[in-house]
């Protein structure tokens, strides 16, 4: 019953996502039923320090990456700090038990030259409903830096053409305006266009499958990837990298990062600085390239 008033209130109070709350459900339920079949006990609040850390340890030894790791270990953590607050326990069990040192993986963001070849391929998109959908999914991802989730939700009233903007429904709701090009509304334009002569009845949703229903994160993750795929042999062709690439190459390309974080709905600078890697190979570049002692010693 507490795991269920426990989403509720994520819900309500915190007003995660739908996805979010998934994963902490399926996060705690995965707990407790290790905790009856180990133990035959079938209340979280019955859980000690030490089956906690047995969790921890089980889970370490099926090969599942600290990363993952350590967002159980949050979930379960976040789930007794909640129990505490509505007074169902007095003392939380994770206290003193630490996340797993996490030894990030460096993400190589798609080139520009390899961007440039996708859109200016002949024969990459098809003339049709389709082809011109998918190619805006793509402009839109690698023009605007917007996550998977807020391209999914996208209306069609979320578009401003006389603006030049886009209105985007970030995490928790927050909500953010993106400039676009030129190029990128003439883009929209046409697509809107033959979505209402493919559709009668399209709805508010911008992105629409070809049987008139709203987009879902596996048709475009599988979208992404198998037009990277054309482009690249990269192992990672998510939509996630085309939110990398298009940070990297502003940053390249001397754009201030507070605006990089603002364009990317960011809360802090922190998690912008994940995409700086790219340009601090760059200003290696021009530094070899241009600093007086480093020219004098070549």
């Amino acid at each position: 019953m507490s795991i269920s008033k426990f989403i509720q209130y994520l819900k309500i109070e915190k007003k995660y996502s739908s996805h979010t709350l998934k994963s902490y459900e399926d996060d705690l339920y995965g707990f407790e039923n290790f905790l009856e079949i180990e133990n035959g006990k079938f209340r979280l609040e019955e859980a000690s320090k030490t089956d906690i850390r047995n969790f921890l340890s089980q889970l370490s030894e099926s090969s599942l990456s600290e990363r993952s790791i350590n967002r159980k270990l949050s979930s379960i953590k976040s789930y007794y700090k909640f129990l505490l607050k509505i007074g169902e326990i007095d003392q939380s069990p994770t206290a003193g038990i630490k996340s797993l040192k996490q030894y990030p993986k460096v993400q190589v963001p798609f080139s520009e030259g390899e961007m440039q070849s996708l859109f200016e391929l002949e024969g990459v998109f098809s003339d049709d409903f389709v082809g011109n959908r998918d190619k805006l999914v793509m402009e839109l991802f690698y023009q605007t830096g917007m996550r998977r989730s807020e391209l999914i939700n996208l209306r069609v009233g979320d578009v401003d053409f006389e603006q030049k903007q886009i209105k985007v429904k970030g995490k928790r709701n927050k909500e953010r305006l993106i400039p676009l090009s030129d190029g990128l509304l003439n883009s929209i334009e046409k697509y809107m266009g033959g979505r209402s002569h493919h559709f009668s009845d399209v709805g508010e949703n911008l992105f629409l499958t070809e049987r008139g229903k709203p987009f879902y994160d596996k048709l475009v993750y599988d979208l992404v990837n198998s037009y990277l795929s054309i482009i690249s042999t990269k192992q990672k062709k998510s939509p996630h990298m085309l939110r990398h690439s298009f940070a990297t190459h502003l940053l390249n390309r001397g754009a201030d990062l507070n605006a990089v974080k603002t364009l990317l709905g960011h809360s802090n600078l922190a998690a912008t600085q994940v995409y700086t890697h790219g340009s601090i190979d760059q200003l290696k570049k021009v530094f070899n390239q241009a600093h007086p002692r480093e020219r004098k010693t070549n």
